[in-house]
């Protein structure tokens, strides 16, 4: 799977992600994959998307060709545009109908974190948006991701992308879907 980082802090906000892709127990590499990052910019934001690899192929297709403006400044906002790229997902992207009876929503089968200059924000598989007023993180490092941001986070001598970068670092040395080297970016938060 993947490890994928959100964090708000001094006036900036930080994304990170690793870049390991697995196929099964098949472990593909960025020594060998040479599109290998797993963070795209849409606009004036940055996703970072977990799940199949194939998702950011699809995410990159979908924004770079969205028939409707895409708005990814509020949770209101993020959800519209999600709902919307759902229905893509099924129509143009084949994603296959959940056969589990018990969930109440479809799911779109990733989780995505966004940061913009608005903030920070989650997009979890059944289009739950979160905004994040510290940081978080998804994929299958994410508990290590995040216990490694908690005790980090109030460091006054660490920036946004350092702790972004410490837990992806810490996913790598403990979750077996995770390694680097590691893709950061950051944006300057509009002041409130």
């Amino acid at each position: 799977m993947t490890t994928v980082t959100v964090v708000r802090k001094g006036g900036i906000a930080a994304i990170a992600a690793d870049t390991l892709i697995k196929w099964g127990s098949a472990k593909e590499s960025a020594t060998y994959i040479a599109n290998h990052e797993k963070i795209l910019r849409v606009g004036e934001s940055f996703l970072a998307v977990t799940g199949y690899a194939t998702f950011k192929n699809i995410l990159q297709d979908y924004f770079d060709h969205a028939p409707e403006e895409i708005r990814l400044d509020t949770p209101a906002n993020i959800f519209r545009t999600w709902n919307r790229l759902h229905r893509f997902l099924k129509e143009r992207y084949y994603l296959m109908p959940e056969e589990d009876k018990e969930d109440a929503l479809e799911s779109s089968r990733m989780d995505c974190l966004i940061a913009n200059a608005h903030g920070i924000y989650g997009v979890a598989a059944h289009r739950t948006v979160q905004e994040f007023s510290k940081f978080y993180a998804y994929g299958s490092g994410a508990d290590y991701a995040l216990g490694a941001m908690f005790s980090a986070y109030d460091n006054a001598g660490l920036t946004a992308e350092q702790i972004a970068r410490h837990g992806v670092e810490a996913a790598a040395e403990f979750d077996d879907a995770t390694s680097i080297p590691i893709t950061s970016f950051t944006v300057r938060l509009l002041e409130p």
